[in-house]
């Protein structure tokens, strides 16, 4: 009679998951004090870095756990800063402004949710280009952005250039801080089981009771939030705002280069993906339109040799998890095969291996 097969050993948590946990609390209180001791040209640069990490993580949660990609995630972008400069044109103080033109834009995704979210797959996508394109349209009707003129967030001139450039910093780094832990939070729960399931399989995903709508509502509405904090970050280091800048679909295409660099799908590669597409601007961003073409070279060899980006293909090859969302199914005997929840399953699968 042969011998019974192991049960398999189901794990989130782990002592490198713990350890990357503390090291991310480390890492956050340096990176408070930075402005200490950076240059004016670094604080800049870094809180840069805070916002394409926001605009990185944002769209991967949309389609790398939900599953709903989407090409078209300027519209929010664009709204966050045009918000910023009516609120701020209204007399609220502008740093006020920054985020409730994000809350306004959470509330203005919510009833776009109602029919965009009736559109699946490639609908979508241009669904929500089209979006961006009339928003774009509706802005430049406005008296006070002038047209493709623009305008400025003036009011934040009655600040000093350091303390302007500090606050701002600040500001960028405890969105991200706070956006990332919500949406770490979120994924980790039932919520974050049910945004999985609903990206494996959606009709399969509503048999067993999973509220589909109303959790892709929830997801939308988060990353149209999110990138409204980011586009009103953005205006801040700029002060400028033209509508042409704020709606060009490359904000879109920043977002997808660096969740398929990093990573589709999992909680780090979003962050890692901004990491490095930051580097590369920094290093080649002066080379004019080689820049451009070396992102697009970038991003097509990584879809052709790299499939799952660099952390997927880190976690593929040596099962590293520093911040897990999901669980894992990992075999006795067998320690290098695992089913993991951060990633999609195979199409073929049917099993689900997580727990709502």
């Amino acid at each position: 009679m042969s011998a019974a097969s192991p049960s398999p050993i189901i794990e989130r948590g782990t002592t490198t998951s713990r350890i990357a946990a503390i090291a991310v609390v480390i890492i956050i209180a340096l990176l408070a004090t930075a402005p200490q001791f950076l240059s004016a040209g670094a604080v800049d640069r870094m809180t840069a870095l805070f916002i394409y990490v926001i605009l990185a993580a944002m769209w991967n949660a949309l389609a790398g756990f939900g599953g709903l990609v989407s090409v078209g995630q300027q519209v929010f972008f664009g709204l966050g800063a045009y918000f910023a400069i009516r609120l701020a044109d209204a007399g609220l103080n502008p740093f006020a402004s920054l985020f409730v033109s994000a809350v306004i834009v959470g509330i203005v995704s919510w009833p776009l949710s109602l029919f965009m979210l009736r559109l699946r797959n490639g609908e979508f996508a241009i669904g929500m280009w089209v979006i961006a394109a009339l928003t774009h349209l509706l802005v430049n009707l406005d008296r006070l952005v002038q047209g493709e003129t623009g305008t400025s967030l003036i009011s934040l001139n009655v600040y000093d250039t350091g303390t302007r450039r500090t606050v701002i910093y600040w500001l960028a780094l405890a969105s991200m801080t706070a956006l990332l832990a919500i949406l770490f939070g979120l994924l980790r729960g039932s919520t974050g089981a049910a945004i999985r399931a609903i990206r494996d399989n959606e009709d399969a995903a509503a048999s067993v009771g999973v509220r589909v709508t109303g959790t892709k509502r929830l997801l939308f509405v988060l990353a149209a939030f999110g990138i409204g904090i980011a586009g009103a970050l953005w205006l801040a280091t700029s002060i400028t705002f033209q509508p042409k800048t704020y709606f060009n679909v490359q904000w879109t295409a920043y977002m997808i280069f660096m969740v398929l660099v990093g990573g589709i799908g999992t909680f780090e590669g979003a962050i890692l993906g901004a990491l490095v597409f930051f580097l590369i601007e920094t290093w080649f961003g002066g080379t004019g339109v080689w820049y451009l073409v070396g992102l697009g070279a970038t991003a097509v060899l990584f879809s052709l040799f790299l499939p799952r980006g660099l952390w997927g293909t880190i976690e593929e090859r040596f099962g590293l998890h520093l911040l897990p969302v999901g669980y894992r199914v990992r075999f006795p005997g067998n320690p290098t095969t695992a089913l993991d929840g951060d990633a999609p399953l195979p199409r073929q699968t049917t099993q689900h291996q997580e727990k709502a």
